[in-house]
């Protein structure tokens, strides 16, 4: 994802979209302290970015400009189960590396026989359009070629890498390009008038294992293409869901009932493909103002019926059901608390700790 939490803070709040924005404490109201988790693009500009103090951006973008915004990871959490869902519907095979990033295995997918830049193509869009946030792909035959290429088009692009392609990209990258060399494994490197993949491609691998024992071996495969580590997809899902964004708004109690209804309908039907139960059901709703809230309901049976779905779903909506008098872009049904149905006829698995 690009600039992630600062993306979903931006779409959140259209107000900051020409802003340099911060996620980060305030550091003027906090004795100078604090340190920024990311910034967004135009922040990036004036030199500030993740992991620096908060400070520094007080110092380097002009004040009329910069916007601090304390981070809510809670909601980044919710948008990242979000995309994972998106990301479900091309392949189970997903690596999460954290709540803005994961690797997908697509050599075989759910949507069938469509070339790669076909998939990338479309999980881009969908992500867009559902989720209004912009994301980069990388694209290519191993995991390191594919989070290298991730980073080399940002923002909202995509780089493909061909197998004989590979040694030449890799050649021309700076030392600092290569995922997993820091800063003073950089400072070594160009004590070592290393300054490129060139120049690692041209190292004797014993010299790299000499001088950083194991890394040194996976630096000299990577500059030379090579990574032979799967995608390892043994998280369990946590989360099924339906959403959708409207435009023009809905205003309406009954279409927005019906539209909640058919939400029920397609989660249950996921739940049975997927011979799974859940214990407590979400209701998303999001007015024109961009206000989102979330409702949610714990069930003392476990359940996979679009009925049941549908009652549980029904009298948090009337809690919110105020919100059509100004609007509703967006909708959405979820289901969490799963587990396989053969385990879950008791109640021990209702919980408040959701």
């Amino acid at each position: 994802m690009d600039a992630f939490y600062a993306s979903v803070e931006m779409r959140d709040h259209p107000e900051y979209r020409h802003k340099a924005l911060v996620v980060a404490r305030d550091p003027r109201e906090h004795h100078g302290h604090g340190v920024i988790t990311t910034a967004n693009y135009l922040a990036r500009k004036y030199g500030v970015g993740s992991a620096m103090p908060a400070i520094r951006a007080v110092k380097q973008v002009p004040e009329e400009l910069l916007v601090f915004v304390a981070p809510n990871f809670d909601k980044y959490r919710q948008v990242s189960d979000q995309i994972h869902e998106i990301m479900h519907e091309l392949t189970d095979q997903i690596e999460t590396v954290s709540l803005d990033e994961a690797y997908l295995d697509v050599t075989q997918n759910k949507l069938g026989n469509y070339s790669v830049i076909y998939l990338a193509n479309y999980m881009q869009e969908q992500i867009y359009r559902q989720l209004h946030l912009t994301s980069s792909f990388g694209i290519s035959y191993n995991k390191f070629l594919a989070k290298i290429g991730s980073d080399y088009a940002k923002p909202f692009g995509k780089t493909l890498i061909l197998p004989d392609e590979a040694l030449d990209f890799l050649a021309n990258q700076d030392i600092s390009k290569y995922p997993g060399i820091g800063k003073k494994t950089q400072e070594i490197l160009r004590g070592m008038n290393i300054n490129t993949g060139a120049d690692l491609q041209a190292q004797p691998v014993s010299n790299l294992v000499n001088q950083f024992k194991k890394a040194g071996y996976y630096m000299a495969m990577h500059a030379h293409g090579i990574d032979l580590r799967p995608v390892e997809s043994q998280r369990q899902r946590k989360s099924i869901g339906k959403e959708r964004t409207f435009d023009p708004a809905i205003y309406h109690q009954q279409e927005a009932m019906g539209i909640l209804r058919h939400f029920c309908i397609e989660v249950a039907k996921e739940l049975k493909k997927r011979n799974l139960k859940t214990t407590c059901v979400v209701l998303k709703i999001r007015d024109l103002d961009f206000q989102t809230f979330t409702r949610r309901k714990l069930l003392k049976v476990a359940t996979q019926d679009e009925i049941e779905l549908y009652q549980a779903v029904l009298p948090l909506f009337h809690e919110v059901e105020s919100l059509l008098l100004n609007g509703v872009r967006l909708l959405g049904v979820s289901v969490t608390n799963l587990a396989n149905q053969i385990y879950v006829e008791t109640d021990l698995f209702i919980t408040d700790d959701y």
